[in-house]
């Protein structure tokens, strides 16, 4: 029988999801919990599991396509007392409701066969009068005149027969296997064949990656001319979910910014001082770990900043836990994952906590809970030599604080001119919670720890 697995709600009531990769194709054989694709959602990469074990009938979406929850995602053929007809193939409505259908990501339906399902015979391929969608990756490998017009428009059947390595080796081309097995027929995609329509339409070599430019596609067929003068990027994934996610907080909470230098000679003396001692030596304590204790520290005497705006209910919300959300630039784009509870840790504590999120987000491992409920934010410009900027609020948020770059340069100290290590912090924080008066009460308390890390005794 054929069974249907839907998208599930990934968690924090996610809508959507983008297809990053397939792991399995029509035909393959899978067991229960293997993991089947990988999506992107709400800037994290999420594996999922199968929730049967059966053969794969068919995959609904393609590698970079927004799938809905609750839309069709991928369908079984699973062992049953009977083989699915007509009728059964693809149940819709009220039929497609009664089926057992898991919902939750790691669960999944009971085994329904011991037996290893054999693989399924590959349908013909049918014909369609509309063209077949052209692989985005084929159109920047190329200008479109030098597509051959045969497999501009190529049956539309199932994915092409090939094997893993062939697969990885054409999308390392920028070669698109619907239209080489549009050339090469029903049998089995080789190396050569990849090769050689490569060489046709005048891809890269094996050794180097194809070279990207500006690509389109006419109505009446490949016509735009490639002339290397721009690059059209899908706005989609981490993109698309930052710029949402800015343009909402930006038309929706006033901002305001303020600055302040402070010298903090003594709190990088005592940085020193930590790293040299040997019973700490397994922490990496650094600037953003006692930043972010003062700021732990402050948003306790200034409660504003620890608040959110619930217009629905017409209240101001203030949080008694601070969960710190840390700004980290992967190569997927800017995340913002969060240390829960930071208010109740000691300084080893946030350094562990720091340095498994920032390792994590780097592996593009963060689930979607950790970067969801934040109360409030740090960014380090720093590391990027700026000393200071305007950030924006994450939404739900009333302040975040962008930590500037430490510099060496002359600084009035105790009536005299000295070089001192300096550095700016700049607040922005939403004015219909915060009044300007208690964010610079809050910049100054960070600002005063992190000038006499002493005086966080006194908080």
């Amino acid at each position: 029988m054929i069974a249907e697995f839907r998208l599930p709600d990934l968690g924090e009531g996610l809508t959507e999801a983008e297809v990053v990769q397939w792991l399995v194709e029509p035909g393959d054989s899978v067991t229960l919990n293997q993991t089947l694709a990988e999506v992107e959602t709400a800037k994290a990469v999420v594996e999922l599991p199968s929730p049967y074990e059966g053969t794969v009938a068919s995959l609904h979406a393609e590698a970079g396509q927004t799938v809905a929850v609750g839309s069709p995602l991928i369908a079984f053929d699973v062992a049953g007392s009977e083989p699915a007809d007509e009728s059964t193939a693809q149940p819709t409505g009220e039929q497609a409701e009664e089926k057992a259908q898991p919902n939750l990501v790691g669960y999944g339906a009971a085994p329904a066969a011991g037996g290893r399902p054999a693989r399924r015979a590959r349908r013909g391929a049918t014909t369609s009068a509309a063209p077949a969608q052209v692989d985005a990756a084929v159109l920047e490998a190329a200008p479109h005149d030098v597509l051959p017009p045969a497999a501009a428009e190529p049956a539309v059947g199932e994915r092409p027969r090939s094997t893993p390595p062939v697969r990885a080796y054409a999308k390392r081309l920028g070669v698109d296997l619907v239209l080489v097995a549009a050339e090469v027929g029903d049998r089995v995609i080789t190396r050569q064949d990849v090769d050689a329509y490569a060489q046709r339409i005048g891809a890269a070599s094996s050794d180097a990656p194809v070279a990207s430019g500006e690509a389109g596609i006419a109505d009446s067929g490949p016509t735009v001319a490639d002339d290397r003068r721009q690059t059209r990027i899908p706005i989609r994934g981490v993109r698309k979910h930052t710029a949402q996610a800015m343009v909402q907080s930006a038309f929706t909470a006033p901002h305001v910014t303020t600055f302040h230098t402070v010298d903090v000679t003594s709190t990088m003396e005592l940085i020193e001082q930590l790293r040299a001692d040997r019973s700490l030596a397994e922490h990496r304590i650094g600037p953003l770990v006692l930043i972010a204790k003062a700021v732990c520290l402050a948003l306790g005497r200034s409660p504003s900043l620890n608040s959110h705006w619930d217009e629905a209910a017409g209240e101001i919300v203030q949080n008694h836990y601070v969960d710190l959300g840390i700004a980290a630039a992967t190569d997927r784009g800017l995340i913002v994952p969060n240390i829960r509870n930071a208010e109740k840790m000691s300084l080893t504590g946030l350094a562990g906590a720091l340095q498994q999120l920032t390792t994590t987000a780097r592996a593009g491992k963060t689930s979607p809970a950790e970067l969801a409920g934040g109360t409030f934010a740090i960014t380090n410009i720093g590391v990027f030599g700026i000393d200071a900027g305007t950030p924006i609020l994450p939404p739900g948020q009333s302040g975040i604080l962008a930590v500037g770059a430490v510099r060496r340069q002359p600084w009035e100290h105790r009536g005299e001119i000295a070089l001192r290590q300096v550095m700016t912090l700049s607040l922005s924080f939403d004015h219909r919670l915060v009044d300007g008066a208690e964010g610079a009460r809050f910049l100054k308390d960070v600002a005063d720890i992190l000038e006499q890390p002493g005086r966080a005794m006194l908080f």
